[in-house]
């Protein structure tokens, strides 16, 4: 099974095992990792924001225009910013690292 590591505000790493098919988010979830995902990705909001590390951002999908428009919606953006409801877990992002922002407040268009 993949793995991946988060970075907690801390500095503290978590490394967890990451199935594939589930997004960042969905994996945040599972090891209680403080991602809020305020619109449960469906992509209204930019609270599952991360910062993808740099030797990591080139081997991920381009970000969409809608993902884009929302991440303009987060905190201490950076140039491998993205959102974690869309980044989804496959064989080839094996070793994954991941930061959370050192901001957590962010806006959101869903309203909680």
């Amino acid at each position: 099974m993949p793995k991946m590591t988060f970075i907690d505000h801390d500095g503290t790493h978590h490394e967890v095992d990451a199935s594939e098919g589930l997004s960042v988010l969905e994996i945040a979830r599972r090891y209680n990792i403080p991602i809020e995902g305020a619109c449960e990705g469906s992509l209204a909001c930019a609270t599952c924001h991360v910062i993808v590390d740099s030797a990591w951002s080139d081997r991920l999908k381009p970000a969409s225009e809608d993902e884009e428009d929302m991440l303009d919606l987060a905190f201490s953006l950076t140039n491998t910013s993205r959102l974690g409801c869309q980044i989804i877990m496959n064989k080839d992002l094996d070793g994954l690292v991941v930061r959370l922002p050192p901001t957590p407040a962010t806006h959101n268009m869903h309203g909680k």
